[in-house]
Parts: structure tokens; C-alpha cells; sequence
């Protein structure tokens, strides 16, 4: 008698995907900012979602760009002769600002690289680009570790104190949640917070203003909001989808970039306040003049607009560069 055929064992049910592989991957779409951010009326009109999906990182608006001598003759002498700026830049891991294309290979892109690039070329100069944490940069200026700041550094009375500004957008402070989270529908007033946790981004005008803020709650009578600073800008989104916080407070350019992404389930509540955004100096630097010069080439030949719209972030133009302009009201 012939014995049964052996059973084949049944195949096993593929696993579901694991919660920290999707917060994984949701991590590379972090904005901050990073600065994020950073920054910016009231109201959450803005770009397109269409127009913040997917900036074209590759299309180069800057190689071609010439030399302009009459604003290159406003720099320093050995500056002229070095051929070289030193950059400290604040990355992030998503546009606008300042993100990494491939993160294998280093490849830094974004709104703050272009329009740096693009001085640059007007100016006649190389960039030696250094990356460096977002609260480490402006105190490093005055020791001459770098020539100027990039991180979508925000112009406040408080930062004019000790550094100078060339602006060159107009970005802001602004809110979101975790999309279903409806404990807060818009924040027009910080009292709107209480009794809520924010995350935010260490060192930036954000922390600064929440901090600057905290009594609005005990003079309402309501339980006071708390704050969560993370210096790792790769944490601040997976925080927010994890729960760590309620609400993030961050650029209205990155907030609104993630808000355009399916994947990040992230909800604009729209714009808190506006500020000016400008490359940061030494107090005194004689580069200003020459960077003011530059950007303001750039407005007016054109290529200023094409970096916004590549970027999403004409909503954010500004009509000539200022250096120290007061912060907004």
C-alpha cells in the first residue's frame, strides 16, 4: 500500500508592515527646519499642493548666471582675492530650505543653496560649504568659523542684536497637526495652545517665542502648554506622528511642503507671524553690501522668481533685499 503523499506546509502570511518602517520612512519628508525654518499674514492661502509635490531638485538655474564686477568691486579686498566664502548651512531633511537630494552621497539641494549659489555667481566667488547644526551657527559667526549663516534664519530685534542680516525672502512661523488630531483647529494666539505639548526645533524663533510666551496661559486662567525642543530635525516629524507632542511649530514653507504629502499626514493650520529671512553675518561684516547688491541682481534679472517657483515658495518673494530691517509687528 502506497503511503499519503507528504503535505506541503502551507506558506505564511507575509507580516504586516511595522509601524517604525512607515515613521522610517516618513522621516526623510521632515521640513525643519529648519530652521527650519526660521520666519511668516494670516490665513493659510499658499502654493498649490500641486506646486509643493515635488520640486525638481536637478533643473540648475544658477551654472549660467555671470559675474557682475560692479557688485563684486563691494567686497572686501581679500575676498576678492581668496575667491572663496565659507559657508555654515543648516540641513534639513526636506525642501524648501535646505535638504539632501542623496543622502548617500552627501548631495546638498534647496531653496537656501540656490539663492547662496546664485550670490555667488554674481559675486564671482566659490562656496566652501560646511554643514553644521541650525543653534551652532550663528554663534558661530563672531568667532570667524564661517563668513555668513544659511538656515532659513529669521530677522528678530533680538538676533539684530548681535548679528547682521541681507534679506532675501519672507517665510514665518507657523502650526500643524498630525492629520485627525482636531485639539486645535488654528492658532491665531498662543493662548489657543494651553494645555497642549509643542515640538519644535532647538535654537530657533520658534523656541524662542514660545518660550518668551509661556505666562499667556496662567493670565487666562487655563493650564499652561508645554514645549519639546529637538535638535535633530530628522526626530521633529516622527515626534508628531508618534505622539511625543500635539502640535509642531515650524516654517510656513516646510509646514506647508509636508502638508502636500500624503505619506506625512500632516494638517497646516495655517500662518502665525511673518518674518524676513536673510543670510546671516558677523555684526559689522563688510560682506553685506556685496550680498545686498547680489540678491537684488538676482530680482532683478529674473532669476530670483525662477528659484521660488522651482521650490514652490512665490508667496514668499520679496520686492528688493534689506540688510537689519526691523522684525515684522
Amino acid at each position: 500500500m502506497n503511503a499519503p503523499p507528504a503535505r506541503r506546509p502551507r506558506p505564511r502570511p507575509r507580516p504586516r508592515p511595522r509601524l517604525r518602517l512607515r515613521l522610517a520612512a516618513l522621516a526623510t519628508l521632515v521640513p525643519l527646519l529648519v530652521p527650519l525654518l526660521a520666519l511668516t499674514a494670516c490665513g493659510s492661502d499658499g502654493p498649490t499642493a500641486a506646486a509643493l509635490a515635488a520640486p525638481s531638485a536637478s533643473e540648475d538655474l544658477v551654472s549660467g548666471i555671470p559675474k557682475v564686477d560692479a557688485i563684486a568691486a563691494l567686497l572686501p579686498a581679500e575676498v576678492r582675492k581668496s575667491g572663496v566664502l565659507r559657508v555654515g548651512s543648516s540641513v534639513g531633511s526636506s525642501p524648501p530650505s535646505a535638504y539632501y537630494a542623496d543622502a548617500a552621497q552627501k548631495k546638498v539641494v534647496g531653496q537656501d543653496i540656490d539663492f547662496t549659489d546664485a550670490v555667488a555667481k554674481v559675486l564671482g566667488l566659490r562656496i566652501e560649504r560646511q554643514e553644521a547644526a541650525f543653534e551652532a551657527i550663528l554663534p558661530a559667526l563672531g568667532s570667524g568659523k564661517y563668513d555668513l549663516g544659511t538656515g532659513n534664519f529669521g530677522v528678530t530685534d533680538e538676533r539684530l542684536r548681535s548679528i547682521d542680516f541681507v534679506t532675501y525672502i519672507d517665510d514665518g512661523q507657523g502650526f500643524a497637526v498630525r492629520t485627525g488630531n482636531t485639539s486645535v483647529r488654528k492658532v491665531t494666539d498662543l493662548v489657543q495652545l494651553c494645555g497642549l505639548t509643542v515640538g519644535t526645533g532647538a535654537g530657533t524663533t520658534f523656541e524662542a517665542t514660545l518660550d518668551a510666551k509661556k505666562d499667556v496661559c496662567a493670565k487666562a486662567g487655563r493650564k499652561p502648554y508645554q514645549v519639546k525642543v529637538f535638535s535633530d530635525q530628522a526626530a521633529i516629524l516622527t515626534g508628531l506622528q508618534q505622539g511625543r507632542f500635539d502640535v509642531l511649530m515650524s516654517t510656513i514653507n516646510g509646514l506647508r511642503y509636508q502638508a502636500a504629502q500624503p505619506e506625512a499626514e500632516v494638517t497646516f493650520l495655517g500662518e502665525f507671524h511673518r518674518l524676513d529671512v536673510g543670510f546671516a553675518f558677523a555684526k559689522g561684516s563688510p560682506l553685506t553690501r556685496a550680498f545686498q547688491g547680489a540678491v537684488n541682481q538676482l530680482i532683478k534679472d529674473g532669476t530670483y522668481t525662477r528659484i521660488l517657483r522651482k521650490w514652490g515658495t512665490t508667496d514668499s518673494a520679496i520686492t528688493e533685499s534689506r540688510i537689519n530691517p526691523p522684525e515684522h509687528p
